[in-house]
C-alpha cells in the first residue's frame, strides 16, 4: 500500500471478511485474533481485485515498508530530514542499513538510492506542473544543495532541463506505484 486510498481499501476488505484490526497503515495492518483459512483466501482475493496484494513474505514485508518510507519521506513529508537515507532508514525500520540495501536490490533489482532519487525526481516534475514555487524554492523542499544539482539529476533522470520540462506541460507523470 502507498497511498491513504489503499489503506481505505484495506479496511473495508477487512470489515468484509469479518475480521478486526487494531490499525492498518501504509505496507501493514494488525488484525486481532486467528484468521481462518477461508477469510484469508477470501481478502486475498478481494485484494487483488483492488490492485493490492497481501504479504506473508517476511522479505517482501520489509521491502514495502521501505518503499513506503522513502515515499513518505519524498511525496509527504515538508520538513528537511536532518539525516542521510540511509541513518533515516535504520532508525525508522530498525535494521542496519547495509542489509536493508541488500535485500531491497535483490528483491526490487534497483539500489535504495536510485529508487528514492526516482520518487524525488517525479515530486519535482509535480511542483513543476503545479508551477506554485520557483526552482529555488523547489530545490530547498526537495533538499537539493543548488538549483543547478537539482537541474543536473533531473536532466540525468529525465534527458530535459527543468526549464524545458515545465514547458512541455503535456508529459505525463508515473504514477507512484509505477515508479
Amino acid at each position: 500500500m502507498v497511498c491513504i486510498r489503499c489503506q481505505m481499501v484495506v479496511k473495508s476488505e477487512l470489515e468484509k471478511v469479518d475480521l478486526k484490526y487494531t490499525y492498518v497503515k501504509i505496507g501493514e495492518a494488525d488484525v486481532i485474533g486467528d484468521v481462518r483459512p477461508e477469510q484469508l483466501d477470501k481478502l486475498k482475493a478481494n485484494l487483488k481485485k483492488s490492485g493490492l496484494l497481501l504479504m506473508d513474505n517476511k522479505k517482501s514485508i520489509l521491502v514495502e515498508k521501505i518503499k513506503s518510507a522513502i515515499i513518505e519521506l519524498v511525496h509527504y513529508t515538508e520538513d528537511r530530514v536532518k539525516v542521510n537515507l540511509s541513518d533515516f532508514l535504520s532508525e525508522k525500520l530498525n535494521y542496519n542499513y547495509t542489509y536493508l540495501a541488500n535485500l531491497f536490490s535483490e528483491v526490487k533489482g534497483i539500489t535504495i538510492e536510485k529508487f528514492y532519487l526516482t520518487h524525488k525526481i517525479e515530486r519535482v516534475k509535480e511542483l513543476i506542473v503545479y508551477d506554485e514555487l520557483n526552482l529555488s524554492e523547489i530545490a530547498y523542499r526537495m533538499h537539493y544543495s543548488s538549483v543547478a544539482h537539482l537541474s543536473n539529476q533531473f536532466k540525468k533522470y529525465t534527458g530535459l532541463t527543468p526549464s524545458h520540462f515545465k514547458k512541455l506541460k503535456n508529459k505525463r507523470r508515473q504514477t507512484l506505484e509505477d515508479v
